[in-house]
């Protein structure tokens, strides 16, 4: 039986407090319990100094990841540190603390899930709750939660599926990964990430990699070696990406033109946005809003437009 959440002031009452900054969302779940795999909610957060979980149990399954900074995990009665790369799981039945370093707290992401398939996801990939591994090249998985967190905020009515997919993709992407032997704890990862975070905070608003590379006040050149060592795109791909994943979540309204859309996000020409858009989702900005929209009524006969002026308005 899926467990009715409590919810204060909207939100789950097991959200933590002791953050300076969340993006997170929780879906509305009790009563699916017949679905196989269902998202409660999920997020990112930047944890205060003083950041401290301490639970005897928790009612889902839980997959957290360390994007950086440091803390403690005490988890089956083991003790591990937290650093850029840690991932680990817990569930119904297992106790876990998480402790913040003070002079460097940790930015997680984290999503909870429950469904009939939850514990065997995790189970047949090796992700058992109360695991824990330092996992390499995990860009990806960053992605992957960014796209998690846009969706989950959405409104879209296909946005508890697309959720469950996307955990279903990080737990296959982790397992695909496997453990590294050493994390990398350089300068040049440390620059990497602040760059890819400064990228993350202000995507909508950057059009060149010149503005990145001068805003980061790092060379280029450097910022593309940056992201083909830790990534497995460009940052000007990074910045596309993070452009046409805020245009689908506005196309799933009916507020504002493709155009619009377009232009909000630093494309002139609207026929170059709804090339990129379609390059990357793989089907046009107006077949993907069409998605979410009824069947059209008949119209008169004449009241035709091409595809081309469709795209553009």
């Amino acid at each position: 039986m899926m467990r009715k959440v409590k919810l204060t002031g909207g939100v789950p009452d097991f959200f933590s407090s002791q953050v300076h900054q969340a993006d997170r969302f929780y879906l509305d779940t009790y009563g699916h319990e017949t679905q196989p795999l269902v998202v409660v909610c999920g997020g990112r957060e930047h944890c205060r100094p003083n950041y401290q979980i301490d639970r005897a149990d928790f009612p889902f399954y839980s997959l957290e990841f360390v994007a950086r900074g440091k803390g403690v995990l005490t988890i089956r009665k083991q003790t591990v540190p937290l650093c850029s790369g840690t991932v680990f799981t817990y569930g119904p039945g297992v106790a876990h603390r998480i402790v913040a370093d003070p002079n460097d707290p940790p930015v997680k992401y984290f999503v909870d899930f429950t469904g009939a398939q939850a514990h065997g996801l995790l189970r047949d990939h090796g992700l058992t709750s109360g695991m824990v591994a330092q996992i390499a090249s995990f860009e990806f998985i960053l992605r992957v939660f960014d796209d998690l967190i846009a969706v989950g905020v959405g409104s879209g009515r296909y946005r508890s599926r697309i959720c469950a997919i996307l955990v279903e993709l990080t737990v296959l992407r982790i397992a695909e990964t496997g453990p590294m032997e050493t994390a990398p704890h350089t300068r040049a990862f440390t620059t990497y990430q602040t760059c890819r975070e400064f990228i993350r905070k202000n995507g909508l608003r950057l059009r060149t990699l010149d503005e990145i590379a001068e805003a980061c006040r790092v060379d280029k050149a450097y910022l593309c070696r940056l992201f083909h060592r830790f990534d497995t795109q460009s940052p000007y791909q990074y910045l596309l990406h993070l452009k046409m994943a805020e245009a689908a979540r506005r196309l799933q309204g009916d507020e504002a033109l493709v155009k619009e859309v377009g232009h909000d996000l630093g494309f002139e020409d609207p026929f170059h946005f709804c090339r990129t858009f379609t390059k990357v989702f793989g089907l046009s900005p107006l077949a993907f809003r069409r998605l979410r929209q009824p069947p059209p009524t008949d119209k008169p006969r004449g009241a035709q437009t091409s595809p081309h002026q469709q795209e553009a308005e």
